[in-house]
C-alpha cells in the first residue's frame, strides 16, 4: 500500500500547454520581447494553471464503452454461473447401529495382546461389576449419544449382537423407512471373526452357537441404495475391494428384469460410500491407552480423541492425566466455551483441508451434500493423521487423497495445545480457586490475517484462497464476523470466479440468512457482497423472495435511510442494482416490489448529480420493474416517471442516457391502448427524438430499439409515412433540386429555394401522416440508415427493412410496388448523367453505405434502392437532424423553406454590414479545379469495425423489434474488480511499466527538441531527411508528437500509416466515407499515452481509431456526424475541426452557420456558437490550455475569435477583415509565444494579438495562390506552400528563411504542380510536404548552425 500511495503520477506533457523555460544557449531576436501574446503571460504563470500543469493527463474515449460498444461479453447476454446448489441433497433418515461384541468371548482368528485396548464408546465393557448385556446395552446408547452429536434428526435404531434374520430384518427395515433417501450402516465387529477375502462379515445364528458369514451381496440386496457403510473390524479393507463386483452383479440383474417387465419396481444399489478402519490385511491397533473402537471414537468424537492422542504423543509441562481430559469445560454446541470453540476450529480445519485437496466435485459431494455424511467424512480426515500413527491405513469408497500431513494439522496441534495449557487454571476455578478468564484462541484471527495477505497479493492465477472455508466459519462469530464479511468482500471483488467459489464452499446461507440481522454497520458490506452474488447468479430471487430479504435492499434505497459508509449512494447504486436483478424475468419480485415508494426513490436518485451509477440503476430498476407488468407502468404514470426520464436524454454520461432509453422502451406495451395511453408514449418518442444525434452509438443502438418498439406497436401508422415518403421521393428525382451554372450541388451557405420550388414541393407535401411523430421518427431511422457507425446502420436498416416488406404485404402493396419501380427507373436514368467526379448527385450518394450493406445488398429492388433512397432523405431532412420534433405547432414546411431565402438579411444581421462585392473565386477554396478521382477508386482498403461487430445474416426476413444487450453489458460493472486500481494504475504491472517508459520517452523527446526551437527560427530547413511514396494523393498529413508515426489521408477516404524514421508504411486502411467526399482533417489524440487517430471527413462524420498502426489489431472506437446538415463534398471547406486534448473538446465547424463544441467526456454537443456569417468556416484554432477561446477563418476572409465561456450568441468577441480572399488557414501555437497566424489564398500572411484591432505583422509569402499554411507548435517558424511547387519558409518576424521544392519521381516530376500538403512535427525541426498529382511525401529538417560553424 505504500507502494502505490508514492508512485509517481502520469502527468501532462508541459509542452502541450505553455512555454519552457528557454535554452540558454538560444538567443532571443533583438525586435522580440518575448511576452506571451494576447496577454497570456500573467495567467500562465498563475498557480491555476501551474496545477493544471502538475494535473493528471486525461484520456478520452477509452471508457468500457468504447471497448466494448455496450454489448456483454458473451454472445448468449449471459454469464456461465457453475451450478453451486446441492439439487440432489440427501438426507440420512435411518441408521442401523450394528455391535457384534459378544463380550467375553473372543473370536477365534483373532490374537490380543495383554494389555490391550478395551474401550468401546468411552466405556470398558470388562469392568466386573456389570452384566456383559448391561455393558453391551449401554455401550449401545453410548454410540447412539456420539452419533447424534453429529445429526440430531436421524433415527437410530441399535443392534446388538444380531443374528443374521435379525440384521435381514433390520436393514429391510431401514431401507423401508428411509425410502430414496440414505441408510447409515455401522459396523462393529470386534466380537466375530475378520471380514474373509471375498468380503463377507459374520454375525450369530440364533442361539450364539456359531458364526454365520453374510454376502455382500446379500448385505447390499438388503440395504440397497445410498447408503453408507462404517466398518469398524479389522481387514475391513476385503469389503471395500469386494463391494463393486457385487453392486455390478446387482445392476445386470435389474437390466434383465427391466427387459423382461420395463414396468418393473426395481432397487438402485449406486451412490454408495464406505468408511472403512484398516486396510484388507491389516489389524486394528491394540495400544491399552486407546479405545478398541479407535476408529468410531475418531468418528463419533474427534475432540476428545485428539486430546488423548496430544496427551500420549507429546510431554507436557504440565502434569495433565487422561482422566484430566475429562474435566475441559464447556460443551461441543457453545462455541464460545473451550471444548466448543476446539469442536469450531476442528470443523474450521478439516473443511478446509478437504478444500484445498479433494475435486471441487467430490468436495461438493461429500461435504455438502448431506450433513450426517459431511460429519463422518470431516472426523474421517482425524482418523487417517492417528490411524496411520497406530499403523493402519484407513480405506474409503470414493477414495481420497492423503490428508493425513497437511500443514493445517499443526493450527490443530496449537489449539489442543493452548486448551491444555489453561486446563488446571480452569479446574481450579471451577472447583472454587482464584478466578480465571479462558483466553480464546488466535486461531480465527490469524487465519483472517493470512487470507487478507492473499488479497493483498491480488489473488495470482486466480488460485483459490486455502482460508475460505474457515471464513465461513468464521461468519458464525459476532466477535469476527465483521471483519470476515469486509474480507470477503473483497474477495468477491475479484470476479466471477471468486464469486463461484464462494458459493460452492457454501457462503449462500450465511449471506442470506443475515440478511435478517439489524445490525447498522453490516448494511454496507452486505449490500457489496449480495451485488457481486445477483451479478453472477440470478437465481437467487426465489431465496430473496422467501423470507422478505429484499426489503432490506428496498429499504436502503430509500434516500432518508441513513448508511454508515461515506460513498452511501454508490450503495444506493447496488441496492438499485440488487432491486432490478430481483424484478428481472420475475413477476413474483415485480408484484412485491411495486410501491409508490419505490418510484419517488429512484425518480429521487435519478437528481443525483454526483454518482452516475446510481443515475443509471435507478434507471434500469423502473425499466426492470414495469417491464411486461401493466401495473407498474400505470403506477409509473402515476408518478411521472415516464417524465423524468425522458429528461435524462441530455445526462452527461453516456451510460445514464442508454438506460433511460432502456427504461422507456420497457415502458412501451400496455395492452389497453387507449388514447391517453398513445399521446403518452407518442410524447416520449417525440421528446427522445433528439437523441439522434448523439455522440455515442451505444446510445444511438439503444434508440434504434426504442424506435423498434414503438415501430411495431404502431405497424400500420408507419406503413402510411413509409409509403408518403416513398412518394415524395419520387417527386424529389422528378424535381431534383437547385444547381449552379456549373451543374454542381450548391453548398449549405449558398443554397436557395425558389417560391415556385417551394410550392410545388409543399404541394406534393401534404399527406395523412405530415406533422406527425410517426413521420418524424421514420425520416430519422432512414438517416440513421447510413449512421457513420456500421452497427447502428445495419440496425436501422433492419427496421427500415421491416417495415419496407410489410407494406408490401399490406392494402398499400401495389401502389407501393409501383412507386419503387418508378424509384428505380427515375434513379437508373439519373445516374449515367452525372459526372461521378463531381459532387453532383447528393441525393442519391451523400451518406456512407457500411461495406457489410455493400457487399450484401438485397435481391428485391426496393431494398437495393432503399440506401440510397435514405441518403436523399438525410440531405433533405437536415432540421429534423438538429432535433426538435415535429408535432401540429411547429412550423409550416412552407415557412421554413421560404425563409431560407433571406439568407443575405440573416448574414447581414448575424455578420455586420454587407462588405463590397468581391470577385467569387476569392471566397472559393484555392483547390477547387484540382482534378478528382472518380468514384470507382474508393473503398479500396479494409474498414476498420468496431469491436465484436457482426454482419447479419440476409437470408429470411427482419425480426422486431431489436434485442437490447445493453442490460446484460450493466451487469458486468459488479462483476468486474470494483476495489482495486486499474492496471495501468497498479505499479509493477505491465501496462504501467509501459506508461512509465513512454513517459521517459517523451520526456526525453522534449529534453532533446528543447534547445532547438529557437535556433530553427534563424536556420535553413533545407536538409532532405525522408522520401517514400504513399500510393495515392496526400491532402492531410499529421506527425505524432513522440511516436516515429506520420499519418497521411489522401484525397478520397484511405489513410496511411509512416514510420517516417524508417521510411515504411505500417498500415493503410479506409476512412469508411462516402463517395464524392474526403478526409478533411487528421489528428492523434491522447499522445502522452497510446494514441487514438482521429478524422474529419466532408460529409460531417467524425471518427475515431485504435491501434491504427497494426493492420491486424485496428478497430473504430467511435463514430458520429459532428455536422448533421453538410452536403458531402470534396469541394468547399467541408468539415473543420479543432481537437483539445487538455479539456476534451472537438470543436466542430465548415460548411454551416454553427460552429459545435462536442465534448468527448460526455460525448453530446454542448454548445451550438453561431458562425456569425454567411460563409463557411474554412480552419479552426483554439487556446490548448484554458480552452476557452477559439478563433475560425472564413471563406470571405475574415477571422474571428469567440470566448466559450459566453453565451452563444454573444461569444464572438472580435473580428477582423484585414483578409479579403479565402483563408487557407489560421493557427494559434501550443507552446513558444502562442503566435496566432493566419493565411488567405491571396499569399497574405497576418499575425494577430487578441488585445488588437490590426496584425502585428502582415508578410506576403507568394504572389501565387496560397495553397497551404502550416504553424510550428513551438518554434517561431511556419511554412506556405504555393501552386507554385514552392515551399517558402519564414520566421515569425517575416524573416525569410529559405525555399524548398518537394521531390518528385523522375517521371512525375512536374515544377508547375501545386503543393498539396504541409504540417511541421510538433516538437523536431522536421516538415513534411507532398504537391498536387504526386504520391511522394517529402520531409526536410532544418538545419543547426552551431554544426555547421563546428564543421568550419
Amino acid at each position: 500500500m505504500a507502494a502505490t500511495a508514492q508512485r509517481q503520477q502520469l502527468v501532462r506533457a508541459s509542452t502541450d500547454l505553455g512555454p519552457r523555460a528557454q535554452s540558454p544557449s538560444v538567443q532571443p531576436p533583438d525586435d522580440e520581447n518575448w511576452e506571451l501574446r494576447h496577454g497570456w503571460e500573467d495567467q500562465y504563470n498563475s498557480e491555476e494553471y501551474l496545477s493544471l500543469l502538475s494535473s493528471e493527463f486525461y484520456m478520452y474515449y477509452t471508457d468500457k464503452r468504447h471497448e466494448t460498444g455496450g454489448k456483454p461479453k458473451n454472445e448468449d447476454h449471459t454469464h456461465p454461473a457453475q451450478e453451486w446448489r446441492m439439487r440432489d441433497r440427501l438426507k440420512t433418515v435411518s441408521a442401523g447401529l450394528m455391535l457384534c461384541l459378544n463380550i467375553g468371548v473372543d473370536p477365534p482368528d483373532v490374537v490380543k495382546t495383554n494389555p490391550t485396548a478395551t474401550l468401546e464408546c468411552w466405556i470398558d465393557p470388562t469392568t466386573p461389576s456389570s452384566a456383559s448385556t448391561k455393558v453391551l446395552e449401554t455401550i449401545g446408547k453410548a454410540l447412539q449419544v456420539q452419533y447424534e452429536t453429529l445429526s440430531i434428526r436421524t433415527r437410530y435404531k441399535q443392534f446388538l449382537d444380531p443374528s443374521v434374520d435379525e440384521t435381514k430384518r433390520c436393514c429391510i427395515t431401514l431401507r423401508r423407512n428411509a425410502r430414496d433417501e440414505r441408510v447409515l450402516f455401522h459396523y462393529n465387529g470386534h466380537g466375530v471373526p475378520l471380514p474373509t477375502s471375498s468380503g463377507e462379515v459374520w454375525y450369530f445364528n440364533r442361539n450364539y452357537t456359531q458364526y454365520i458369514p453374510v454376502s455382500l451381496y446379500d448385505l447390499q440386496l438388503w440395504l440397497a441404495g445410498p447408503s453408507i457403510y462404517v466398518l469398524d473390524v479389522s481387514h475391513a479393507g476385503n469389503v471395500i475391494l469386494n463391494f463393486d463386483r457385487f453392486v455390478e452383479k446387482h445392476e445386470a440383474e435389474n437390466a434383465e428384469a427391466r427387459q423382461k417387465d420395463p414396468n418393473a419396481q426395481l432397487q438402485t444399489y449406486s451412490d454408495n460410500i464406505i468408511l472403512a478402519a484398516c486396510g484388507k490385511s491389516e489389524t486394528l491397533p491394540t495400544n491399552p491407552d486407546l479405545p478398541a473402537d479407535l476408529f468410531t471414537s475418531c468418528l463419533t468424537t474427534p475432540v476428545a480423541i485428539s486430546l488423548r492422542c496430544f496427551v500420549l504423543d507429546n510431554q507436557l509441562p504440565t502434569d495433565i492425566t487422561l482422566k484430566d481430559l475429562e474435566k475441559v469445560p464447556g460443551r461441543l454446541q457453545e462455541r464460545r466455551t473451550p471444548l466448543g470453540e476446539l469442536n469450531w476450529i476442528f470443523t474450521a480445519i478439516t473443511d478446509t483441508i478437504a478444500w484445498n485437496i479433494l475435486p471441487r466435485a467430490l468436495f461438493r459431494k461429500l461435504f455438502r451434500q448431506d450433513l450426517m455424511v459431511a460429519a463422518l467424512f470431516r472426523n474421517y480426515l482425524l482418523s487417517e493423521r492417528i490411524m496411520r500413527a497406530n499403523n493402519c491405513h484407513p480405506t474409503t469408497q470414493p477414495a481420497l487423497p492423503e490428508t493425513h500431513n497437511h500443514p493445517l494439522w499443526q493450527a490443530w496441534d496449537f489449539a489442543i495445545e493452548m486448551v491444555l495449557a489453561q486446563l488446571p487454571a480452569l479446574v481450579a476455578s471451577e472447583e472454587g480457586g482464584p478466578r480465571y478468564d479462558y483466553i480464546h484462541s488466535t486461531f480465527f484471527s490469524e487465519q483472517l490475517t493470512a487470507f487478507e495477505v492473499y488479497l493483498a497479493q491480488g489473488a495470482p492465477e486466480q488460485k483459490a484462497p486455502d482460508q475460505l472455508p474457515i471464513v465461513l466459519q468464521v461468519l458464525l462469530s459476532q466477535v469476527h464476523r465483521l471483519r470476515a464479511l469486509i474480507l470477503l468482500s473483497r474477495f468477491l471483488d475479484l470476479g466471477p470466479w471468486a464469486v463461484n467459489l464462494a458459493l460452492s464452499i457454501g457462503i449462500f446461507p450465511y449471506v442470506l440468512k443475515l440478511l435478517q440481522s439489524a445490525a447498522h454497520e453490516l448494511k454496507p458490506v452486505m449490500i457489496f457482497i449480495w451485488a457481486r452474488i445477483l451479478a453472477v447468479d440470478q437465481s437467487c430471487q426465489t431465496d430473496l423472495l422467501k423470507d422478505s430479504g429484499y426489503q432490506y435492499f428496498l429499504t436502503v434505497l430509500n434516500p432518508q435511510a441513513g448508511i454508515p459508509v461515506a460513498n452511501a449512494s454508490e450503495h444506493r447504486a447496488m441496492s438499485a442494482f440488487i432491486i432490478a436483478m430481483f424484478c428481472k424475468d420475475f413477476h413474483q419480485g415485480q408484484v412485491v416490489s411495486l410501491s409508490p415508494e419505490l418510484f419517488q426513490a429512484c425518480i429521487g436518485h435519478l437528481q443525483d448529480t454526483e454518482n452516475p451509477l446510481l443515475r443509471q440503476w435507478s434507471c434500469l430498476c423502473i425499466s426492470m420493474l414495469w417491464q411486461d407488468f401493466p401495473e407498474a407502468k400505470w403506477a409509473g404514470i402515476r408518478a411521472l416517471a415516464h417524465q423524468r426520464l425522458c429528461e435524462m436524454a441530455l445526462d452527461p454520461v453516456p451510460e445514464v442516457r442508454a438506460a433511460a432509453l432502456h427504461a422507456l422502451t420497457n415502458f412501451l406495451g400496455i395492452p389497453d391502448l387507449t388514447e391517453q395511453v398513445a399521446q403518452t408514449e407518442q410524447s416520449i418518442a417525440s421528446t427522445i427524438i433528439t437523441m439522434t444525434s448523439d455522440g455515442n452509438s451505444m446510445v444511438r443502438m439503444q434508440l434504434l430499439v426504442f424506435f423498434s418498439t414503438f415501430v411495431k406497436r404502431y405497424e400500420n401508422k408507419f406503413l402510411v409515412a413509409a409509403y408518403e415518403e416513398l412518394a415524395d421521393e419520387r417527386e424529389r428525382l422528378l424535381h431534383p433540386s437547385c444547381e449552379d451554372e456549373n451543374n454542381r450541388p450548391l453548398g449549405l451557405h449558398q443554397h436557395r429555394v425558389t417560391q415556385e420550388q417551394a410550392s410545388t414541393q409543399q404541394n406534393s407535401l401534404d399527406h395523412v401522416s405530415r406533422h406527425s411523430v410517426h413521420a418524424s421518427i421514420w425520416k430519422h431511422l432512414l438517416i440513421m440508415s447510413v449512421d457513420p457507425h456500421p452497427e447502428v446502420a445495419q440496425n436501422a436498416t433492419v427496421i427500415s427493412d421491416w417495415v419496407h416488406v410489410k407494406l408490401l404485404s399490406s392494402p398499400l402493396s401495389s401502389q407501393a410496388q409501383s412507386v419503387m419501380e418508378d424509384l428505380i427507373r427515375l434513379s437508373r436514368r439519373a445516374t449515367p448523367s452525372r459526372q461521378p467526379s463531381r459532387a453532383s448527385s447528393p441525393r442519391l450518394t451523400q451518406s456512407p453505405v457500411p461495406p457489410v450493406l455493400q457487399s450484401n445488398q438485397k435481391s428485391e429492388g426496393y431494398l437495393s434502392l432503399g440506401m440510397k433512397r435514405t441518403a436523399s432523405v438525410a440531405a433533405a431532412l437536415k432540421h429534423l437532424a438538429l432535433g426538435g420534433p415535429i408535432s401540429a405547432d411547429n412550423t409550416n414546411v412552407t415557412q421554413r423553406r421560404t425563409a431560407m431565402t433571406n439568407t443575405n438579411q440573416q448574414q447581414q444581421r448575424l455578420g455586420g454590414p454587407l462588405r463590397p462585392r468581391a470577385p467569387a473565386e476569392w471566397s472559393r477554396p484555392p483547390d477547387e479545379h484540382d482534378h478528382s478521382f472518380p468514384s470507382m477508386t474508393y473503398h479500396q482498403a479494409k474498414l476498420p469495425m468496431p469491436r465484436g461487430y457482426r454482419a447479419l445474416e440476409t437470408k429470411g426476413s427482419p425480426t422486431m423489434p431489436l434485442k437490447s444487450g445493453f442490460y446484460d453489458w450493466s451487469i458486468e460493472y459488479f462483476r468486474e474488480p470494483q476495489m482495486k486500481p486499474n492496471e495501468p494504475d497498479e505499479p509493477g504491472s505491465d501496462d504501467y511499466n509501459s506508461r512509465l517508459w513512454r513517459r521517459e520517452r517523451n520526456e526525453k523527446t522534449l529534453t532533446m527538441t528543447q534547445p532547438l526551437k529557437g535556433l530553427a527560427g534563424t536556420s535553413r530547413w533545407d536538409i532532405a531527411t525522408g522520401f517514400f511514396n504513399n500510393g495515392s494523393q496526400p491532402t492531410k498529413m499529421c506527425f505524432h508528437q513522440f511516436e516515429e508515426h506520420l499519418a497521411v489521408a489522401d484525397d478520397r477516404d484511405s489513410i496511411c500509416i509512416w514510420n517516417w524514421q524508417q521510411s515504411e508504411r505500417l498500415n493503410r486502411f479506409s476512412n469508411g466515407n462516402p463517395l464524392t467526399s474526403r478526409i478533411n482533417e487528421v489528428r492523434f489524440i491522447n499522445e502522452d499515452d497510446q494514441a487514438l487517430l482521429m478524422t474529419g471527413s466532408s460529409d460531417g462524420v467524425i471518427k475515431l481509431f485504435r491501434d491504427y498502426d497494426s493492420p491486424k489489431a485496428m478497430e473504430m472506437v467511435s463514430s458520429f456526424r459532428g455536422l448533421t446538415d453538410l452536403v458531402p463534398s470534396n469541394k468547399n471547406a467541408g468539415l473543420v475541426f479543432d481537437w483539445q486534448q487538455g479539456q476534451g473538446k472537438l470543436l466542430v465547424a465548415g460548411d454551416v452557420k454553427v460552429i459545435r463544441i462536442w465534448n468527448a467526456a460526455t460525448e453530446i454537443c454542448t454548445i451550438e456558437i453561431p458562425a456569425r456569417s454567411g460563409s463557411c468556416i474554412t480552419s479552426l484554432t483554439s487556446d490548448q490550455v484554458a480552452g476557452n477561446v477559439f478563433v475560425g477563418g472564413y471563406g470571405d476572409g475574415a477571422v474571428r475569435v469567440f470566448d466559450q465561456r459566453l453565451r452563444p450568441a454573444e461569444a464572438m468577441v472580435k473580428v477582423w477583415r484585414q483578409h479579403k480572399q479565402w483563408i487557407t488557414n489560421v493557427h494559434m501555437q501550443r507552446g513558444g509565444l502562442r503566435e496566432l497566424i493566419s493565411g488567405s489564398r491571396n499569399g497574405e500572411i497576418k499575425l494577430w494579438d487578441m488585445r488588437m484591432d490590426n496584425p502585428l505583422r502582415t508578410i506576403t509569402a507568394t504572389k501565387a495562390t496560397l495553397r497551404t499554411l502550416s504553424v510550428h507548435e513551438h518554434a517561431p517558424v511556419f511554412a506556405t506552400g504555393s501552386d507554385r511547387h514552392n515551399i517558402n519558409i519564414f520566421n515569425v518576424n517575416g524573416g525569410f528563411l529559405n525555399s524548398i521544392e518537394p521531390y518528385s519521381s523522375f517521371l512525375q516530376h512536374n515544377r508547375s504542380t501545386p503543393i498539396a500538403s504541409t504540417t511541421f512535427h510538433p516538437h523536431r525541426m522536421m516538415l513534411a510536404c507532398s504537391a498536387l498529382s504526386d504520391n511522394h511525401i517529402n520531409l526536410f529538417t532544418c538545419q543547426d548552425r552551431r554544426s555547421v560553424v563546428q564543421d568550419a
